[in-house]
């Protein structure tokens, strides 16, 4: 009764064409101050019509131009039956409280969800109705299989109406950086404006870009925060491949330090719009380098640069006014204060297609520098997050064991999936390795974590 009205010929999207006329039973209220306790008792009953988005209290318009209350009944309760009439209903009739009555429910376009007439539009035996996509700003990005694509434009309107947050709507044509080193992706314009400039907020950061030209995946957001998180107040970070900051500026409001490197022009200068527009300037420095370099200039400009500290002043507080019992400002907590570190202690490499390759310019990477690592001082070499591709298989250490040969290969250094705190291997190296996300069925994202070998660190190269 209530599916929206059938129309598998449709090619162009007809809105009026969606309207329909329910005839219903409704339950007329008499006095304005038995609404509440006849809802409640219909309700109780199970009497009243359930349905989605939708207010089962209505207007009655009488002869007279009284306007009085009313609640839609089940569809299955007739107004000239009353054996379909629960036994509160009759109860409700007879004492003079309501008066079950005929009420016409009109749905149309604006009622139905995009499933809903995604379904009536779409040929049956798609059993199916696309519903993986993902918004960035104002865009809603889709990746339509190839039996839907006559369907795309009325597909992409649709979706468009019932997100009314969404202004412009995509597919991509191809995989992301099949045709650009900076992960873009071919995509036709479906629906909406032909504006990718967008306000995208992660993390209470804000960050604005030309999607077309930078990469994003708001699908990540979980994974940004776990990161973030594994992170300490005063740390330096250096994210090899940042794109335009999701773990950067997020890391920088949270008092760590960060060198933020991306290849890609246009989403350099969005981290240092970003740095700006999110005040952590003082502790996020953008770089527009190549990766691999990058990787060695970190740790060598560290060495050789000048301190940078930072201070954040604490806030005043007084007593509230009034309250006080001399006017003078409490005692506040002291400024704080953070000094950028001279070692990396973090490494983040986000290119999970390709990051593993460049592990190598790890090696040799504090050669003659062991005196400044321990064990003859404190500090500790940095720690490795290299994301990375795998396939999904049943048993997940396979999976992991081939995360590690290929992480081995570029380091020369062997390292297996027992090497974790708590396995049978070396426990000094910390190995995590995170399941990210399931990409494709044979494709997993993984977040591959260890402490970087003495042995890769100080090799003669």
């Amino acid at each position: 009764m209530f599916r929206p009205p059938v129309n598998r010929a449709m090619k162009t999207l007809d809105r009026s064409f969606f309207r329909k006329t329910v005839p219903l039973a409704a339950a007329k209220i008499f006095e304005k101050s038995q609404i509440s306790s006849v809802r409640q008792a219909l309700g109780k009953n199970h009497d009243l019509l359930a349905l989605p988005r939708l207010n089962v209290i209505r207007e009655f318009k009488e002869q007279d131009g009284a306007i009085r209350k009313g609640l839609l009944l089940r569809e299955d309760i007739k107004v000239d039956d009353k054996a379909t009439w629960s036994p509160v209903i009759n109860e409700l009739v007879q004492k003079g409280t309501v008066a079950v009555t005929p009420y016409d429910l009109e749905l149309d376009y604006d009622y139905w969800s995009y499933a809903e007439i995604a379904s009536s539009i779409l040929p049956e035996e798609m059993e199916e109705v696309p519903q993986g996509f993902t918004q960035v700003g104002h865009v809603l990005h889709l990746n339509l299989r190839e039996h839907w694509l006559p369907y795309k434009h009325i597909i992409a309107e649709v979706l468009k109406d019932k997100n009314p947050t969404i202004r412009t709507v995509i597919n991509k044509t191809e995989d992301v950086g099949s045709h650009s080193q900076f992960r873009t992706f071919p995509f036709e314009l479906l629906a909406g404006d032909a504006d990718m400039n967008v306000i995208q907020h992660e993390q209470d950061c804000e960050f604005r870009f030309d999607y077309s030209r930078v990469y994003w995946n708001s699908r990540l957001e979980t994974e940004h925060r776990r990161l973030v998180d594994t992170f300490g107040a005063g740390q330096m970070v250096c994210d090899v491949m940042a794109g335009v900051g999701p773990f950067a500026v997020p890391a920088g409001r949270k008092r760590i330090f960060v060198w933020a490197n991306d290849l890609n022009p246009h989403g350099y200068e969005v981290m240092q719009d970003a740095t700006v527009r999110n005040k952590v300037q003082d502790f996020v420095t953008p770089f527009n380098q190549d990766g691999r370099d990058f990787i060695r200039f970190a740790a060598k400009a560290l060495l050789e640069s000048e301190p940078v500290t930072v201070t954040i002043k604490s806030k005043a507080r007084r007593e509230k006014k009034g309250k006080a019992n001399d006017g003078k400002p409490i005692e506040q907590p002291p400024d704080q204060i953070y000094t950028r570190p001279r070692f990396v202690d973090h490494y983040v490499m986000n290119l999970p297609a390709t990051a593993i390759e460049f592990l190598d310019a790890f090696q040799g990477l504090y050669t003659g520098k062991e005196e400044l690592f321990a064990p003859h001082t404190k500090q500790t070499l940095p720690m490795i997050h290299v994301y990375c591709f795998s396939g999904n298989s049943d048993n997940e250490v396979d999976d992991h064991k081939d995360v590690c040969e290929r992480v081995s290969e570029r380091i020369g250094f062997t390292i297996t999936p027992e090497d974790r705190v708590g396995g049978s291997g070396d426990q000094s190296i910390e190995l995590n390795i995170h399941n990210v996300r399931l990409v494709s069925p044979k494709k997993q994202m993984f977040c591959a974590s260890f402490r970087l070998p003495p042995e890769v660190a100080f090799r003669k190269v």
